[in-house]
């Protein structure tokens, strides 16, 4: 029975929401799997990726296939790494120490950019805010400054005419 590591949708139209499975690959893409390992979300910024990574390192230890984009995400969340550190610990090049320290220095390093870029993220968005704030209140000034003057200038078109009106009385 061929094993694939695969990705099952959920979620409504256009809000797409997967999870991440290890099913036989004659299946149906959202029909039965045989356990369940993560999940994905790419509707937010940065993708959100929950994933096992020790289930997802025994299927890939015991023979599974994951397709492209799990693949991508096996490797973003560090299952690839994982698995590729305990062949190594396998064939006698590392200890298990050794490569526990490298898998979890490589985590800490890959969640300080995830951690990083969300940061960057929330820093563009109030620059936006304050962004817009400032040119909204620009704009009520602007209104503001326009609509002070009018009144100065409707007392004065009233004098105007009060003179022209004496004027033209004395003339008579």
């Amino acid at each position: 029975m061929p094993v694939k590591i695969r990705l099952q949708r959920h979620g409504k139209k256009g809000k797409p929401f997967y999870w991440i499975v290890a099913a036989d690959a004659r299946s149906k893409r959202d029909g039965k799997y045989l356990e369940k390992l993560g999940i994905y979300n790419p509707n937010t910024n940065p993708a959100t990726v929950e994933l096992n990574v020790d289930g997802a390192v025994t299927w890939l230890q015991n023979g599974a296939q994951p397709t492209d984009t799990a693949k991508t995400l096996l490797s973003y969340k560090g299952a690839m790494l994982k698995n590729h550190l305990a062949g190594g610990v396998r064939k006698g090049a590392l200890t298990e120490e050794q490569a526990e320290a490298k898998f979890t220095a490589w985590v800490e390093a890959k969640e300080a950019k995830i951690q990083a870029k969300a940061d960057g993220l929330s820093d563009v968005e109030a620059k936006a805010k304050a962004d817009a704030l400032a040119a909204e209140k620009a704009v009520n000034e602007a209104r503001i400054a326009a609509a002070a003057p009018a009144p100065v200038e409707e007392e004065a078109t009233e004098d105007a005419p009060a003179t022209e009106a004496e004027a033209s009385n004395e003339e008579e």
